[in-house]
């Protein structure tokens, strides 16, 4: 694809993703040299949104893989349809057509009971964008997997024959860092680590995300939210707020009417903000001297 890094800028600033200069690079970067891009930071700081950025910005499907603790190949790549196959041989039986075993069995692996999974579904529909979402969750065996397919982007179905991608689709892993991803891996990506966005820059977001929020409510919004994230102590939050809750937040404040936050309005909408009681009450306790 053709495009520059201040083009890819664009077009995700189009879709309402505010990329940095760094991060457009290496989103050119992973589509011009049909490398994995992934990506590292604190949850809600747009690891996710990029890839539905790139997705609408190119005019892809996106194919989305949500990593859990457990997840395997099977989850990610295919399955057979149990219950149409079992139809399938009621059906012959009842056209007496059941006598060849043989045949009757290869019919059993046809496409049309084939079910696509994330992985073998990114593959067939390529170009594509296939997310990996928080594959830090996954265990080494399905990393192992991971690495075999973005390796060769192709699939073998014993019962079925090799699929392969006519273009390889635009992956994105995405890891919260709960644990550490093995080299291997890492290897095979383009890496960037994404931090919060400054001050300004998250205010740039919310004008650009939630154009109805008032100027000086999206303001008064991101500066709350920058103290608590560089909060310490016994001041710090659980699980300080991504760009996401920030979104959420204004979002709340306006709906509520709300132009310029005060302390009430503030007080009334925190469930969009923090989603543990301990962090509440904290920001509860401290809203008089943030909205200062």
């Amino acid at each position: 694809m053709d495009l520059t890094p201040r083009e890819i800028a664009d077009r995700l600033a189009g879709t309402g993703y505010l990329a940095d200069p760094e991060l457009a690079t290496v989103t050119f970067l992973g589509l011009r040299m049909q490398r994995p891009l992934l990506l590292e930071g604190e949850p809600g700081t747009g690891k996710t949104a990029l890839a539905e950025a790139v997705a609408e910005a190119l005019d892809l499907p996106l194919v989305r893989l949500q990593c859990y603790e457990g997840i395997d190949a099977t989850q990610a790549l295919y399955d057979w349809d149990f219950a149409r196959q079992i139809l399938h041989l009621r059906a012959l039986e009842a056209a007496g057509g059941a006598g060849e075993v043989e045949e009757a069995e290869k019919s059993l692996y046809d496409e049309r009971f084939l079910l696509a999974r994330p992985v073998l579904a990114a593959l067939r529909q390529a170009p594509s964008v296939l997310l990996v979402d928080e594959v830090d969750r996954a265990d080494d065996e399905f990393e192992a997997f991971l690495l075999e397919v973005l390796s060769t982007y192709r699939v073998t179905i014993p019962e079925f024959g090799t699929v392969a991608a006519t273009v390889p689709p635009v992956v994105v892993l995405t890891s919260n860092r709960t644990r550490e991803l093995h080299d291997a891996l890492k290897r095979r990506c383009l890496y960037h680590w994404i931090d919060h966005p400054g001050l300004d820059r998250e205010i740039e977001i919310v004008r650009s995300r939630a154009p109805e929020v008032a100027e000086e409510l999206a303001r008064q919004v991101v500066s709350v939210v920058q103290q608590l994230r560089g909060a310490e102590g016994a001041n710090a939050l659980l699980k300080p707020p991504g760009v996401a809750e920030t979104l959420d937040w204004a979002r709340a404040l306006h709906h509520l009417g709300t132009t310029e936050m005060n302390l009430e309005s503030a007080a009334a909408t925190l469930g969009a903000l923090v989603k543990h009681r301990e962090d509440a009450d904290r920001v509860r306790a401290a809203l008089d001297r943030l909205l200062t």
